[in-house]
């Protein structure tokens, strides 16, 4: 059964100010198989709110993470970008912070080993920490990163205290937007700290999410989308201090935030931090206004995708999606498009090839059945690694291939094209 809040997940307030509705949507990552097709499909209500007291933007529904993570289906080495981004992160904290053999290291939903990975290579100590029993298992067997298969709370964060796991660094990439219980997760990071440790956490940003209209990121497992504002109110109540932050273009735009002890013999507060959160003041992060354009912004990039996709397949063109990501099943869904515009998806990941998309029930293949049905455009949902992908389908281009990228605004890219293209249809920015 899924929970409807009565008030805010940080601060508890309870004066929740409404900000956009999706609708009813299925589960993002719930792909079906074959014989699941004809079965009922479970939808739940997707709406966003904004707290006026701490500035949490967030969804109204909460379901049972053991639904949506006991069993996964999204493998971050998938994702060379991904990667690529860990491996440059953990080098810069090795040779920043002297980490060495002594170290220890903990990664709070690790997925399948793809960042801890790089700090075993170097011979440091590593635990990774994830729910999904599958994946734990592929970070163990292929990786051969030590990893306990279960949710980060403040009741696994005593017992790892109590046998003196203590963290020189903790990581936490995208999850806190997962969870549910904020003051636990938080609290359990400053629980697992040394006193000279660091929280490295990265989350989706708020203020891309409006200006760049990333309708899409929201869906069911993303239960709260952060401000540097909001993230301090949540980490203050817990005792620990953000010291640095940077801003990331990673996942469509994302804070990386560095918190530590106030007791740590570290050096004062980066300047990075007093200034996002000035220019989060003069944009209206407290301010309502600010995100109450966001539904008007979104309906008209719906409408222009959608009259874009129509007018197409009126034409007689044929057109296939890449991406069975979370984001693509949300936009599909609100969009009402799926079997009468596309004929199938594509996706690099092994675990959902041969599964069906959530609502929509597009049949998923890997990404050579482009190359075998030649479709005229492929919609990319997974835009936030477009140059990565189109960079990949280069073949498929050069046979005259376009992709369609619908965030932030509606473009196609010409087979000989690069990202920097006219805008097809309304802008939604305006």
């Amino acid at each position: 059964m899924t929970e409807t809040i009565v008030g805010c997940r940080s601060c508890a307030f309870a004066e929740l100010l409404s900000v956009l509705s999706l609708g009813q949507t299925p589960l993002a990552n719930a792909l079906l198989t074959k014989e699941q097709l004809s079965d009922p499909e479970p939808t739940y209500p997707l709406d966003l709110v904004y707290c006026p007291r701490c500035t949490l933007v967030q969804i109204t529904e909460t379901v049972p993470p053991q639904q949506l993570f006991a069993e996964y289906l999204y493998l971050s080495s998938f994702s060379d970008t991904i990667v690529s981004y860990a491996e440059e992160n953990v080098t810069r904290l090795i040779n920043s912070r002297g980490l060495d053999k002594n170290s220890f290291i903990i990664e709070i939903a690790s997925n399948d080993g793809y960042l801890l990975q790089f700090y075993k290579k170097a011979g440091i100590s590593v635990l990774g920490i994830e729910p999904a029993t599958n994946i734990a298992r592929v970070a163990r067997t292929e990786r051969g990163i030590p990893t306990l298969a279960e949710f980060f709370g403040i009741g696994l964060a005593q017992r790892l205290r109590s046998e003196g796991k203590l963290a020189d660094v903790i990581h936490a990439n995208n999850v806190l937007a997962h969870v549910a219980d904020l003051n636990g997760v938080v609290s359990g990071l400053a629980l697992l700290l040394k006193d000279t440790g660091v929280a490295v956490l990265e989350v989706p940003y708020v203020k891309d999410l409006i200006d760049h209209s990333e309708f899409d990121t929201i869906y069911h497992e993303h239960l709260c989308y952060f401000s540097l504002t909001a993230l301090q109110h949540l980490f203050n109540r817990h005792g620990l201090q953000i010291y640095d932050v940077e801003r990331l273009t990673l996942q469509g735009g994302s804070l990386r935030v560095f918190a530590r002890k106030p007791t740590s013999p570290e050096v004062d507060p980066a300047d990075a931090v007093a200034s996002l959160l000035a220019e989060e003041n003069d944009w209206g992060v407290n301010n309502v206004c600010y995100y109450l354009g966001f539904a008007n912004k979104v309906e008209k990039l719906r409408d222009a995708l959608v009259r874009l996709l129509l007018d197409l397949k009126a034409q007689g063109k044929r057109l296939a999606v890449y991406g069975a990501s979370a984001k693509g099943s949300t936009l599909l869904n609100y969009c009402g498009l799926g079997r009468r515009v596309f004929d199938f998806v594509v996706d690099r990941s092994t675990v959902k090839q041969g599964l069906y998309a959530p609502g929509t029930h597009l049949p998923i293949h890997e990404p050579k059945k482009l190359l075998t049905e030649q479709p005229d455009y492929v919609l990319l949902l997974t835009w936030n690694l477009s140059q990565e992908i189109l960079a990949q389908q280069s073949e498929y281009r050069r046979r005259g291939g376009r992709f369609i990228i619908p965030i932030p605004q509606v473009r196609v890219i010409e087979a000989d094209e690069s990202l920097q293209t006219d805008t097809i249809g309304a802008n939604p920015g305006q």
